[in-house]
């Protein structure tokens, strides 16, 4: 097929759009407007037919990082401006949907071919096709392939006749009546199911954890509760909290916290010891440790919040008691620091001083979109690269994760510091649409420091919140 042909049914589809935009509705009656409406609907369900194969030719036209991007989630959320978790369905949906080839070329059906042929008639909205595709998946491998057609077939002919809500409850009746019993337990299984996450963080500071361990985890994990999380032990409220051996009568009876309490107060015991026993050893160039950064302003005033290298941010109450009871740095800017920050082409790899200052500068990772703290994040040759003369000077350093460090080369994304010392990512040609250069997750507060133009003392009801310019 002729580019020409395809970009020519492309502007025919945007023209037919415009051509009805441009009529009025205010004539339609009540009935007429639903069955305009009902079209709509239609056309709205069978467009992404269009794009699975488009992606599909595309993944197999070229690669990510031909494009200059990480993976082909990080093409289609830059490319078009969406979420990578939307950018995935997207990508998971026509690899499902779209029809395929073997390795020599002859055609394949898509991977669900009936709800590929209902989507294409318009006749399954994007939730069906969501449970559609989450309720096949949940199929026991031991079905044969006919069984499994004939389920898919029998799903998608309820879901033309019913909304998600009852398509979901039919397929989960469906998959119990194949497997009343379950899986059984399977030490694979369990290993793929495994894993720590966390929420993000909340307004009032708290975050919530989502756990699912293993048994071997959770034998771990119970013992030292056993140990660190018994009435009296590791306590806060005790002047003296016994943090090892075996708390007084005295420290049980003024214990009042409950289970819960008591193993959050052990889990950050525990990992307070493993910490300051320093047998971590370093990440990406620094001791692993607790890094803050704040401003002088707010440890004066005893007000204010520091931020983590893992993106936490804490009361600065919470940072100078925790300052009291451990090994941490605390990057403070104002004025200067008494360690060497150019090194220039002494060395490759910036110093433990410079990634310090990176971390209280930057935050996490500099490059638009990118949410990896700086715990996270390596150290960049951003003004130029060290392969092509650059300078391991801390003004032409900054933060950037593994994979976008990576991304950057001839070709693909470039870094360069403006005139405000910001860092901008300039992307390939292929991605370019014109989005921003800077990142400003990490620091929020740069998006509102006054122009350069504006008077050097506004009055003080003026004056904009946040850190001082010169504070990080």
């Amino acid at each position: 097929m002729d580019v020409g042909e395809v970009q020519s049914a492309v502007a025919a589809l945007r023209a037919a759009h415009d051509a009805l935009a441009a009529l009025s509705v205010e004539g339609l009656t009540a009935a007429e407007i639903l069955g305009v409406l009902d079209d709509l609907e239609t056309l709205t369900c069978q467009l992404p037919v269009q794009g699975h194969r488009l992606l599909t030719r595309l993944q197999a036209e070229t690669t990510p990082k031909a494009l200059g991007a990480k993976s082909w989630r990080d093409v289609a959320a830059i490319r078009w401006r969406i979420s990578p978790s939307e950018a995935g369905r997207r990508l998971e949906e026509a690899a499902l949907l779209a029809s395929r080839q073997t390795l020599i070329g002859a055609p394949l059906d898509p991977v669900l071919p009936c709800t590929a042929i209902a989507q294409s008639h318009g006749l399954v909205n994007r939730e069906h096709v969501a449970v559609l595709a989450n309720a096949m998946s949940r199929i026991p491998p031991a079905v044969d392939a006919t069984t499994r057609g004939q389920i898919e077939a029998d799903l998608v002919k309820t879901a033309m006749s019913v909304g998600p809500k009852q398509l979901k409850d039919n397929a989960d009746r469906t998959i119990f009546l194949l497997d009343q019993d379950g899986p059984e337990p399977d030490d694979t299984e369990r290993a793929r199911r495994r894993g720590v996450s966390k929420a993000p963080q909340q307004p009032d500071g708290m975050v919530r954890i989502k756990a699912n361990l293993t048994p071997e985890a959770w034998a771990v994990v119970a013992a030292v509760f056993a140990k660190l999380a018994a009435p009296g032990m590791c306590n806060p409220d005790d002047e003296h909290p016994c943090v090892s051996g075996t708390p007084s009568q005295q420290q049980i009876d003024d214990d009042h916290r409950t289970l819960a309490q008591r193993q959050h107060d052990a889990l950050m015991t525990a990992g307070r010891s493993v910490l300051e026993s320093g047998e971590l050893g370093r990440h990406n160039g620094l001791p692993a440790t607790i890094v803050i950064r704040t401003t002088l302003q707010d440890l004066e005033s005893r007000a204010g919040v520091g931020v983590t290298g893992g993106g936490t941010v804490m009361p600065i109450r919470d940072v100078i008691g925790l300052a009291a009871r451990a090994h941490l740095f605390l990057a403070v800017f104002d004025g200067a620091t008494g360690a060497a920050l150019n090194l220039f082409r002494a060395r490759r790899t910036a110093s433990l001083a410079q990634r310090l200052m990176l971390i209280a500068r930057d935050g996490g990772c500099t490059k638009p979109g990118c949410t990896v703290p700086a715990y996270g994040s390596q150290v960049h040759h951003a003004a130029r690269d060290w392969a092509d003369g650059g300078q391991t000077n801390v003004d032409e350093l900054a933060l950037a994760c593994g994979p976008d460090n990576r991304a950057v080369g001839p070709g693909s994304w470039t870094t360069r510091i403006n005139a405000d010392n910001d860092v901008e990512w300039i992307p390939p040609p292929a991605l370019d649409t014109g989005q921003v250069r800077v990142n400003g997750y990490h620091r929020p507060e740069r998006l509102y420091r006054p122009p350069d133009d504006e008077v050097d003392e506004p009055d003080a009801d003026i004056r904009p919140a946040g850190p001082e310019p010169n504070a990080a």
